[in-house]
This record gives C-alpha cells, sequence and structure tokens, in this order.
C-alpha cells in the first residue's frame, strides 16, 4: 500500500541519524546561510555531504533549506552553493522567495520544495507555483487536510503538511515581532520566538497614557498548543498527502526519536490494516513523555480558534520522562552513554530501541570511560553501563538509541 513520507528535522549530524534510525523517511536541515533557523547548529559543507551520504545509504533523503527572504546583497555565493548542494545529491532545496527559486533554477537542477513561508492555500496559487516550476507545496499551516488533498488533486503536485510540533501565531510564520524586541529579522533566520514569552496586557485609556487594566495579569497570549496529528493519519492516506513533516530543527535527539518512531508506527500500521484504539493510545501516551505544550490538531480538520492559545505560566510541559542521554557505542561488555542529564546508581532507565518495546532496568553501577566504578556521572559526561546487570534483551541495543528515566506507572497495551 502507498504511503507518505515521513519527514523530520535535523538540527545537526546527530540528529540527522536518529532521525532516519527512528524510522524517518527523509530529513530537512539548514546549511550556514540562506535558511530560517540561524540559531540552530546548522551544518557545514563537509557535515552535509557526509549527512546526504549516510542519508541516502540508509533510504533516506535530505532537503535543504534555502527558505529566507533575501535582500539584493544576500544572494552573494547562493550560485555556488546550489551547485555544491548539487554535487554532493541533496534531494531538493525549500524555498520561499520568487527570487531564490530563480537563482536555483539558474544555477543547478536541484529540485524546488515551496516552503510554508510563501503561504500557498489555494488552488489558483498552486497553478502558478506550477507553471514557475515547483514540484512540492508545503502548503500553510492554515490549511485543512481535505483542502489540501483537493490541490494535490487537481494540480498532481506533490503537496506536503506538517502533522506535528510548535505552532507559529502568526500567518504561515510571517512574523515581525523579533525584529522589535531583539532586532533580529524573523524572516532572514533571526526569528527568537518572543511569542512563547508572557505579556502584561494594558489598556490605553482616552489620555493616550497606558497603564494597566483592572485584572492585569501575565500570559503567553501568542503562544500556540503544540499540533499534533495522530488522530489524523487516516485522513492524510485518503487524501493522498504525499509527506507528513515534522516540525523541530532545534529540539533534542530525545523529541526527534520519540515523534519519529510514534508516526512510523502509525503510517506504517494504517498501510498494513492494523489500525486500532489501542496504537493511539500508545501513541498519545509515548508523546506525553517529552517536553511539549498541550496538544492540539491545528487547522487539519476545522480551523484553530481561540482555544488553541498555550495560556500557561509555564513555557512547557516537562513530559512525564526525563530524558538521559544517547548511547554512542555499544561493546560485547558495556553500553556507552553520553549524558543529558546526571545519572545516579540506583535509578530506574529505559532504552528505546529503534523498533519495539522499551527495556528497562535499575543500574546498580556507573564506570567512567576509564572504567573506574562511581556512584553518579554528571551531565555531559560519558558513562559505562556494564551489559552484564542488563537483561538479555538489552544485549541488542545500538549506537543512537535514546536512554529516559523510567517511570513507576504501567506501560499501555497496545495491539502492534
Amino acid at each position: 500500500m502507498w504511503k507518505p513520507e515521513l519527514l523530520a528535522p535535523a538540527k545537526n549530524l546527530e540528529r540527522l541519524k536518529v532521525a532516519i534510525a527512528y524510522g524517518a523517511d527523509a530529513v530537512y536541515l539548514g546549511g550556514q546561510a540562506y535558511g530560517l533557523r540561524a540559531r540552530a547548529d546548522n551544518f557545514t559543507q563537509t557535515e552535509l555531504a557526509q549527512g546526504v551520504a549516510f542519508a541516502h545509504v540508509h533510504n533516506a533523503k535530505v532537503y535543504v533549506t534555502l527558505n529566507a527572504f533575501l535582500h539584493d546583497a544576500d544572494f552573494a555565493g547562493l550560485d555556488e552553493y546550489c551547485q555544491f548542494l548539487e554535487a554532493i545529491g541533496v534531494d531538493a532545496v525549500i524555498v520561499s522567495d520568487l527570487g531564490v527559486i530563480r537563482a536555483v533554477q539558474r544555477s543547478s537542477n536541484l529540485p524546488v520544495h515551496l516552503s510554508t513561508q510563501a503561504s500557498c492555500l489555494n488552488l489558483y496559487a498552486a497553478q502558478i507555483w506550477q507553471k514557475v516550476g515547483i514540484q512540492r507545496l508545503i502548503v500553510g499551516r492554515e490549511l485543512g487536510i481535505a483542502e489540501a488533498g483537493q490541490i494535490q488533486t487537481q494540480t498532481q503536485l506533490e503537496v506536503e503538511m506538517f502533522t506535528h510540533g510548535a505552532m507559529c501565531m502568526s500567518y504561515s510564520g510571517h512574523c515581525t515581532i523579533s525584529n522589535y524586541t531583539a532586532g533580529r529579522d524573523s524572516n532572514r533566520g533571526g526569528c527568537i520566538q518572543s511569542c512563547r514569552s508572557p505579556y502584561y496586557l494594558t489598556q490605553q485609556p482616552s489620555t493616550d497614557v497606558i497603564a494597566p487594566a483592572a485584572d492585569d495579569h501575565q500570559i503567553a497570549f501568542m503562544s500556540s498548543q503544540d499540533l499534533w496529528g495522530i488522530h489524523q493519519i487516516p485522513a492524510f492516506f485518503q487524501q493522498h498527502i504525499c509527506s507528513l513533516k515534522v516540525e523541530g530543527r532545534m529540539k533534542s535527539s530525545f523529541y526527534v526519536a520519540i515523534v519519529c518512531k510514534v508516526y512510523r508506527r502509525l503510517i506504517d500500521a494504517y498501510a498494513a490494516g492494523k489500525w486500532c484504539p489501542e496504537l493511539l493510545a500508545w501513541a498519545a501516551q509515548e508523546l506525553q513523555s517529552m517536553p511539549h505544550r498541550d496538544y492540539f490538531a491545528g487547522s487539519l480538520e476545522t480551523p484553530a480558534g481561540s482555544d488553541s492559545i498555550y495560556q500557561k505560566s509555564e513555557n512547557v510541559n516537562v513530559g512525564t520522562h526525563q530524558y538521559v542521554g544517547i548511547v554512542v557505542d555499544s561493546t560485547a561488555d558495556d553500553l556507552v552513554v553520553r549524558l543529558a542529564e546526571p545519572l545516579e546508581a540506583g535509578q530506574e532507565i529505559e532504552v528505546i530501541p529503534f523498533v519495539g518495546e522499551p527495556v528497562r532496568w535499575q543500574v546498580t553501577q556507573l564506570f567512567s570511560v576509564l572504567g573506574e566504578p562511581r556512584t553518579m556521572m554528571r551531565q555531559d559526561s560519558v558513562v559505562r553501563l556494564s551489559k552484564a546487570a542488563m537483561p538479555l534483551q538489552a544485549r541488542s541495543l545500538a549506537r543512537l538509541n535514546i536512554v529516559r528515566l523510567a517511570q513507576p506507572a504501567p506501560q499501555m497495551a497496545h495491539a502492534i
């Protein structure tokens, strides 16, 4: 059965490998210029070549963002960069600006995907972009699945939709708040997510003097809840949406791993005729395990309304599980983990394999890389865990597996 592509974010080379290992069919990432995530690690040219090579060996694709809105002076070096991307085998570039599209087409044969920043929301716009030479439309997040399906049907263009992650409250990401709060141009890679901050609402009386309102309180009234599309997987299939995109080029390897594993399993289950309520319950539980804002379905079915605003005082929910680290090596005797948080002897952990159930056990011994016994290892250190003390199924755990603290609550049953 046909399946939509699962497209995941890659902040750096590690995230790229994690995304593909946990089931992504493709990744999107940015280089050192021309993109909208200047605060991400982003890829050097050497890392780009390594990432593309890794992806292609594992039958995955790489799309590079060139989605900033450029001024004339910003075009310097773009032609040479596109030629480099083509030479290393990049599968497509993601572009917002019509001038950048022309530059890409003039200097290379790279396929062009239209960024969501271009706000393509209707058939007429899609037909114009088709004439320009766009091969895929990443439609605006304000669009519903049925509307996107109509565009796909009538143009036969590939259509990509966001299915999970943080949402921008501005229209398809066209925001200038950071320009005024931090002097950084949001549409040229400088967004600092000012909308996530809490603000005091005030009233402006007729005297033109701004004063606090009587019920003045601090809320994040511009901050959206997080998108999840787990319940809409059947609709994505039915409307033949070609690619399901996960937001999050600033997110952790924990986030990338969990989201990719969940959506990979959902997509495969629906294609195999194994869709069931138990699977959805498992998916919801896993997505609650990592830091997130309250989830909602965005505009996938009906237009998002005022109830989509995330008004809690804390910026994100901490999630039910704490990220511990990532496996950097797996030998016959040891599991070697780079820690994102401190780890103490006596704590219970779970290692998340690429496929299958988490492997849980209580850590009784910690060793440094030199084999010295320790009772605690600090954040950013590398720890050795003896496989002799692990369950038998832990022997097959591999490099890039994610480690989190276990929870005492029993695991929910599921069918697949």
